[in-house]
């Protein structure tokens, strides 16, 4: 909206003319932020932290839990389908609806909030359809949370620090996935499987608190450019453009959003469940029993290199951190398939966690900094529903494969795929990169 402003620039004549200000989000940086802005992340981080450990306490129990009341992999196959699913496409939701709200928090509290209240009824339920239910809440809310609570982040730091404070949220999430396992296995042998359910409402009560009194909303004062006048167009034209503009549901995004987000996907169809890699580790000898070790050596790398990773993004090419760590992808699917040893195989799941730090965080960095501000709910959004709905699809292909041609064949074929994104990653250059 044009207005006057408060003072008047002279003239080339001598008459004080008359100037305007057109208040807006997309033409000026953001202004600076307050000093509480580090507490944000440092809440986010805590809360993340606390949430996954009540998640993972529950989520390694979960397949042997099924099987104790009578249902087995098929209904298993459906559950995490279903969720899953929910979880897409409400991540689509809630990127639309992040860039509508003036209050974010209250959607990312009440997403931790639905989560963890329903994870504990696990500990009462005695069919599978009753933790289809359980299930569904739980991945709905967390898509719902999701994508506000990356736009938060995104907003309460500056742009030249974003790929930290998404590394450090990251490296906090995997620590809980570290120590939520260990807590069910200190739990699981006084109070049984229902009793680790039960237990993980603490940290899960514990993650509201801190989300609910630590998390603040990222307010900022309305921002203005300077203007002459107003430009020569007709009041209604310009009111209908902006107000179908506002209302369009898939904005305008950039071609660099898009490139990303097309090889990413192309990469995601190589990215097939890691439930594989567990599988795979049988073949040659690694009894299930230590699965939870596989994943206790990956979550220790993925929480040590996250941060550092996050950070190194943010003086260097997010683009080309992104390859790398799909190149590492390269390199355990090619280990996984050739599969010589089993102290290969345990050295590729270590290596494994240098690839999700070096994307996760840095990827996520690199999607917020291609698209403006007012519409970084809505990329986020798209970019996690794309990610989620191929990762389905290459489990599919990957199971496919296996049964057609054996095991090592898929891991190739997601070698291969690896190898191609990250050479088309290494051609886009990002926008930090043309500010360099």
């Amino acid at each position: 909206m044009w207005g006057p402003c408060t003072r008047s620039r002279a003239s080339h004549v001598g008459i004080a003319a008359p100037c305007y200000f057109l208040q807006t989000d997309m033409d000026t940086p953001p202004l600076p932020l307050s000093q509480s802005t580090p507490r944000n992340i440092y809440a986010f981080g805590l809360t993340s932290f606390l949430n996954d450990t009540a998640s993972e306490m529950a989520y390694w129990v979960l397949p042997a839990f099924l099987a104790s009341i009578g249902a087995g992999a098929a209904q298993l196959g459906i559950i995490e389908g279903i969720a899953e699913c929910v979880a897409s496409f409400a991540q689509l939701f809630s990127g639309y609806l992040a860039d509508k709200v003036s209050h974010r928090k209250p959607i990312v509290v009440g997403g931790y909030f639905v989560a963890n209240a329903v994870k504990p009824l696990l500990a009462l339920v005695s069919s599978w359809w009753q933790i289809l239910g359980i299930r569904f809440a739980d991945r709905f809310a967390k898509g719902v949370r999701g994508t506000a609570r990356d736009v938060m982040v995104a907003e309460s730091v500056d742009k030249s620090s974003i790929g930290s404070a998404y590394g450090l949220i990251q490296a906090m999430d995997s620590a809980g996935a570290i120590v939520g396992p260990l807590l069910a296995l200190a739990v699981i042998g006084r109070f049984g499987m229902r009793g680790v359910f039960a237990w993980a409402a603490i940290p899960g009560a514990l993650c509201v608190i801190v989300a609910w009194l630590g998390i603040r909303e990222v307010r900022r004062s309305s921002q203005f450019v300077e203007r002459r006048a107003p430009p020569p167009v007709k009041p209604e034209r310009s009111s209908a453009v902006s107000s179908l503009a506002k209302s369009e549901w898939l904005p305008k995004l950039p071609v660099g959003f898009y490139y990303v987000l097309a090889v990413v996907t192309m990469f995601s169809l190589g990215n097939s469940s890691d439930m594989f890699l567990v599988l795979r580790a049988g073949n040659i000898g690694i009894p299930a029993s230590r699965a939870p070790l596989l994943g206790l050596v990956f979550n220790i790398m993925f929480t040590l290199v996250s941060w550092p990773a996050g950070k190194f993004s943010d003086r260097f090419s997010r683009s080309a951190i992104a390859a790398a760590g799909y190149l590492v992808f390269a390199i355990v699917y090619f280990v996984f398939a050739l599969a010589p040893s089993q102290l290969a195989i345990w050295l590729a799941m270590a290596f494994y966690g240098l690839f999700y730090a070096l994307t996760n965080p840095v990827l996520k960095a690199l999607i917020v900094e291609s698209v403006d501000i007012g519409v970084r709910g809505r990329a986020l959004g798209i970019y996690s529903f794309c990610i989620s709905v191929t990762t389905l699809l290459s489990s599919v292909i990957t199971g496919a494969l296996w049964k057609i041609y054996g095991p090592a064949v898929p891991f190739y074929f997601s070698a291969g795929i690896a190898t191609i994104s990250a050479f088309a990653l290494l051609a886009h250059r990002s926008p930090s990169e043309t500010d360099r």
